[in-house]
C-alpha cells in the first residue's frame, strides 16, 4: 500500500522584503496542498571576494543565513491559522537561480520575490526570478511586495 505522493513547495528567501511575501505565500500553498515546505537561502560570495581573503564572505556568514530563514518562517508561520506546517530550512553557498533549481527537482511549486537583495550589476543581466521562470521543471510563483 503507497501513500499520496510526497508534495514540496520551495521559497527562496533572503530577507528582502519580497522574499519575506513569497515566504508567507509558499506557507499558505503548502499548507493548502499538504506539502513540505522548503525554505531555501542561497548566499552568494559577493563580487568583493575577488579582492582578496579579507573580503571574503565567512562561514558564520552562511550559518547566520540559514538562522535568518528560521527567523522569518517563524515570522511568517505566527501569522497562520490551522495545522502547524512540516518544514525543512536549506541554507547552501552558492548562485542562487541554480541552487533553487536544484531544490526544486520535483517540487510541486517554486515560490520567489520579485526582487531581492541582488547587486545592480545581477538586475542589468536578468534577475534569480526571471531565469527561474525561464528554467525551472514546475510551476513558479513570482510574489510582489
Amino acid at each position: 500500500m503507497s501513500g499520496p505522493p510526497f508534495r514540496v513547495v520551495v521559497v527562496g528567501i533572503d530577507g528582502s522584503r519580497e522574499s519575506e511575501a513569497a515566504l508567507r505565500f509558499a506557507a499558505e500553498e503548502a499548507k493548502l496542498r499538504g506539502a513540505l515546505l522548503r525554505i531555501v537561502c542561497a548566499s552568494e560570495p559577493s563580487a568583493s571576494g575577488n579582492l582578496g581573503a579579507a573580503f571574503a564572505p565567512t562561514p558564520d556568514e552562511f550559518v547566520h543565513a540559514e538562522h535568518h530563514a528560521e527567523e522569518v518562517l517563524r515570522g511568517a508561520l505566527q501569522q497562520l491559522k490551522g495545522e502547524p506546517l512540516e518544514v525543512e530550512a536549506v541554507a547552501e553557498e552558492g548562485g542562487p537561480a541554480a541552487i533553487l533549481l536544484e531544490q526544486a527537482a520535483g517540487a510541486e511549486l517554486l515560490v520567489v520575490g520579485s526582487r531581492g537583495l541582488g547587486t545592480a550589476k545581477r538586475l542589468m543581466l536578468g534577475s534569480v526570478s526571471h531565469d527561474l521562470a525561464q528554467h525551472a521543471r514546475c510551476p513558479v510563483v513570482i510574489v510582489r511586495e
